[in-house]
């Protein structure tokens, strides 16, 4: 039996961490419904509403997510018929924001509150409020690891640097910290061989061409259908490492690469590995075909080569994805990509 009708939760989640999850998770447990509700003003670079949105969506399907900021706020009062107000400072006393959590609760959302979940101080008071201005019984407060023993981490802490903490996020979080690098480049151009070199030289993770793999598996033959499969499993693979990786993730081939196959093999594409083909990364790099051709059974030619590689500068530059050029050995191309991630990560 659920010891409270309907729960709160609020906070940062900037971002979220696993001492969030522990207080929501001990919260839903003990609740028959709900509510986590996500503000911070001003807004932390990265950490934009849309984002924590998404995360505690994911983690937490079962319950009311309301992530605010003064846009959404003011969208929010104009479908309830409430006049808008804004959210208050971070730095403003703590009054203010219980009683603004009241109003959000009671007056907007409709929401009545009978418990508080929190793990920090000022939750005996912020309950004490809520039950003597707004509620019309009584609203418990429940305390979850205010010591931090369980779980000994702090939003500050992670958002000083996620990478570093790493070990505090869920991969479903985590992933949203990692640098997705996607190098293309046409056949026989050491785009396989470069992903996985960057790989280890960043100790990290990389995704390897699943439309060899399914190649090789079905004996060097691809119908119209498998494409589409294999541009929705490239980016499932993606996502799944995407959780397990050190700070970059290095990408074999994109469903662009995948899209060009399509047409080239068939002379058309369905509308969604078009629509995959989109997909955008933090870096793409495009090898150069700067060494010799080196047929292995599975490639065309050289010409085919240095067409798929024009191709690839064409749709880039028309969709507007930025991209580097990479030439050389391999220990070349590792450092030019190095040298620009190091610029990038200062």
């Amino acid at each position: 039996m659920s010891s409270h009708k309907r729960g709160l939760v609020v906070g940062k989640f900037c971002p979220l961490h696993l001492g969030h999850e522990l207080l929501i998770q001990r919260a839903m447990d003990a609740c028959e419904e709900l509510l986590v509700v996500s503000y911070t003003k001003p807004e932390f670079p990265g950490l934009e509403p849309a984002r924590r949105e998404g995360w505690l969506r994911t983690r937490f399907p079962q319950a009311q997510v309301v992530v605010l900021d003064d846009g959404r706020l003011a969208e929010l009062c104009a479908a309830r018929g409430v006049p808008a107000r804004t959210l208050p400072h971070n730095d403003d006393p703590g009054d203010a924001h219980r009683h603004f959590m009241g109003w959000l609760c009671w007056t907007v959302l409709g929401l009545p509150v009978d418990a508080v979940f929190s793990s920090e101080d000022y939750g005996p008071g912020f309950a004490q409020l809520l039950q003597r201005h707004y509620a019309l019984g009584a609203v418990a407060h429940v305390s979850v690891d205010q010591a931090r023993t369980l779980i000994p981490v702090s939003g500050t802490r992670v958002r000083q640097d996620p990478h570093a903490h790493a070990a505090f996020l869920s991969p479903s979080v985590r992933a949203s910290f990692v640098t997705r690098v996607c190098v293309l480049g046409g056949e026989s151009s050491g785009k396989t061989t470069l992903a996985g070199a960057l790989a280890a030289h960043f100790g990290t993770g990389w995704v390897a061409e699943y439309g060899r793999e399914l190649w090789e598996r079905q004996d060097g033959v691809l119908a119209y259908d498998d494409l589409l499969k294999i541009g929705r499993e490239q980016l499932r693979r993606e996502a799944a490492a995407a959780g397990q990786a050190r700070r970059w993730l290095f990408c074999d081939t994109s469903p662009m690469t995948t899209y060009f196959y399509c047409v080239e093999m068939f002379g058309k594409a369905e509308q969604e590995l078009a629509q995959l083909a989109e997909h955008r990364y933090d870096l793409v790099v495009l090898c150069a075909p700067d060494f010799p051709f080196i047929q292995d059974g599975t490639r065309r030619d050289e010409n085919f080569r240095a067409r798929q590689h024009a191709w690839y500068q064409h749709e880039l530059a028309r969709r507007g994805i930025a991209f580097i050029n990479v030439s050389g050995s391999v220990d070349d191309r590792i450092g030019q990509v190095a040298q620009l991630l190091a610029r990038r990560s200062d």
